[in-house]
C-alpha cells in the first residue's frame, strides 16, 4: 500500500510547478493534497457539520481516565489523577522523555451527513512541562473503524516537545494529510458516519502542572466537487478596524521557522485578528527576537504555529490554538457556505481568516497566483465586494485590498481548479478560521450559534 505524502510534500511539488510557470506562490495551507468542501447557508447546512466540547457538561459525557473537569467562566479539563506513565521520543529532537497521563475521550459523535473529510482544532493551556495529544477515530459507513489517528502533538511553547502533524498514517480507506483526516478515494462511495475524539494530556512525572483543555471538537464535511458556486447577493456594507501586517517585510527571517515572507500567511492573519481582539505577546514574549525586526510578533505569531512535521506555519488547527492562547479566547477550523456567512459574522463584528488558491488572473488586484494562501476578510463596500487585510503585499501600509465580490467567493469555496499547467488541482472549499472573545455579545452568540461553532 502507498502511503500519502505530507501536506507540505504536495505542496512543494505544486509551488515548483507554479514557479515554472511564472506564477508566484504565496504558500499557506495547501489546497494541493484531499478535496476540501463548503459550509452551512444556503442550501449547505446538510454538508458541514461542527461539534466541539467546551462546557462542564460537555466534559462530564466524556469517559475520563485521570482527568477531572474544573468549573468557572470557562470550564476545563485537567489532570486529576495520571494513569500511567509513557516514554515519547520526539521526532524533531531525538530525546526521549518520560510523561505521565490521563486521557478523555469524547461520546460518539454522529455527523449530520456523511462526511468526507474531517477536520479537528482545539483550545488548550500547556504550561510548561506539559503537552496534549489529540485522536480521531472514525466510522464508516460499513461499521469499522479508522485507526485512532493523530491529528497532532501541541504544546504552546517548544521547550518540552516540539508541536508537530504526523505522516503516514491511513487505514487504506482514508488518510491524515497533516491536519486533515480525509477519504482516499471520495468517489467510491466510502463515507464517514461518526467520529470520537482521544485527548491525551501529558506532564512531568510527580509534578503538579497541568494542561487544560477549554475546546476540542471537529468539522466534518462532504461538498460535491464543483469548479464553480452560486453567487450569494450582496447585503452588509461594514469594515472593521483589524490591524494590517505584512508577511513580506519579513522575507529571508527566522529560517528555522521556514524563511518569512510567502510561509508565513497564516500566523500574520492570525496575528492581525488577535491584535482586533485587543490581544497580543507581551514585551517579555517578545525578548527572543532580535532587536530592529518589524513587527516582531508576527514573527512570534510563526514560531508559535510552527509544525516541526509539516516545516511551516500553516497547519490549520495549530494557527487556531495558537489564538487561543491569548487571555479569553477561543478558535476553531471550519468551513462556511457562502458570502452570506462572511457578511453575517461582519456584520457581527467577527473577521474571518479564509484560504484559497487561484491564478494570477482569477482575482483581479492582487498580482500573484498560489496554491495556497491565506487571507483576513474584514469588510465588504457598499457594492458587495471583499475587503481583505491581504498579507501577501509589499508592506503594511498596501495590505488593505478590495476584490471583486465574484471571484474571490468562487476562489475560496470552489474544490476544484485549473492550476497554472491546466491541470485540475482541489480547492479549499470555504476553510476558514473563526477567533472570538470568551464573552461575545449578543449578536455574535447568535451567529456564532447558528454555524454551530459555540
Amino acid at each position: 500500500m502507498t502511503r500519502p505524502t505530507s501536506r507540505r510534500s504536495v505542496l512543494t511539488a505544486a509551488l515548483a510547478a507554479a514557479a515554472g510557470a511564472g506564477t508566484v506562490a504565496a504558500a499557506g495551507p495547501a489546497a494541493a493534497a484531499p478535496t476540501r468542501t463548503s459550509s452551512s447557508s444556503p442550501g449547505a447546512a446538510s454538508l458541514v457539520d461542527n461539534r466541539f466540547w467546551s462546557t462542564r457538561s460537555d466534559w462530564t459525557r466524556g469517559s475520563a481516565a485521570g482527568t477531572r473537569v474544573v468549573a468557572g467562566l470557562r470550564p476545563g479539563l485537567v489532570i486529576g489523577t495520571a494513569t500511567a506513565t509513557t516514554d515519547y521520543t520526539d521526532p524533531h529532537t531525538g530525546v526521549t522523555t518520560t510523561w505521565e497521563y490521563a486521557t478523555w475521550t469524547s461520546p460518539v459523535h454522529r455527523t449530520a451527513a456523511p462526511a468526507t473529510e474531517v477536520i479537528a482544532s482545539w483550545n488548550a493551556h500547556t504550561p510548561a512541562g506539559t503537552w496534549i495529544q489529540i485522536e480521531l477515530r472514525g466510522r464508516y459507513a460499513d461499521g469499522t473503524d479508522t485507526p485512532w489517528y493523530v491529528m497532532g502533538r501541541w504544546a504552546s511553547g517548544d521547550g518540552d516537545v516540539l508541536r508537530t502533524s504526523v505522516d503516514d498514517q491511513s487505514d487504506g480507506r482514508s488518510s491524515v494529510w497533516t491536519d486533515t483526516l480525509a477519504l482516499d478515494d471520495a468517489a467510491n462511495g466510502v463515507r464517514i458516519v461518526s467520529y470520537r475524539l482521544r485527548l491525551t494530556l501529558h506532564r512531568t512525572p510527580g509534578s503538579r502542572f497541568t494542561p487544560t483543555v477549554h475546546r476540542a471538537g471537529a468539522m466534518s464535511s462532504a461538498v460535491p466537487d464543483r469548479f464553480t458556486v452560486p453567487a450569494a447577493p450582496s447585503a452588509v456594507a461594514r469594515e472593521l478596524a483589524v490591524p494590517r501586517y505584512s508577511q513580506n517585510v519579513h522575507v529571508g527571517e527566522y529560517p528555522e521557522y521556514d524563511n518569512g515572507g510567502e510561509a508565513w500567511c497564516s500566523p500574520t492573519s492570525s496575528q492581525m485578528i488577535i491584535e482586533y481582539w485587543g490581544r497580543g505577546p507581551s514585551a517579555d514574549d517578545l525578548a527572543w527576537v532580535e532587536p530592529g525586526i518589524a513587527d516582531p510578533q508576527v514573527c512570534h505569531a510563526a514560531r508559535y504555529t510552527y509544525d516541526h512535521q509539516y516545516e511551516g506555519c500553516g497547519n490549520w488547527p495549530f494557527n487556531a490554538a495558537y489564538a487561543a492562547t491569548y487571555h479569553d479566547m477561543n478558535a476553531v477550523v471550519t468551513r462556511l457556505g457562502s458570502l452570506t456567512d462572511v457578511e453575517r459574522l461582519i456584520a457581527a463584528g467577527i473577521p474571518v481568516i479564509t484560504s484559497q488558491s487561484f491564478l494570477k488572473e482569477e482575482l483581479t488586484g492582487a498580482g500573484y497566483g498560489t496554491s495556497g494562501h491565506l487571507m483576513t476578510v474584514i469588510g465588504f463596500t457598499a457594492d458587495g465586494d471583499v475587503i481583505a487585510n491581504d498579507p501577501a503585499s509589499p508592506d503594511n501600509e498596501a495590505v488593505r485590498r478590495v476584490y471583486r465580490r465574484r471571484e474571490w467567493e468562487n476562489i475560496w469555496l470552489r474544490t476544484k481548479r485549473y492550476d497554472a499547467n491546466g491541470q485540475v488541482r482541489s480547492g479549499t472549499g470555504g476553510v476558514c478560521y473563526l477567533y472570538w472573545p470568551t464573552r461575545p455579545t449578543l449578536g455574535q452568540q447568535r451567529v456564532l450559534r447558528s454555524l454551530g461553532v459555540l
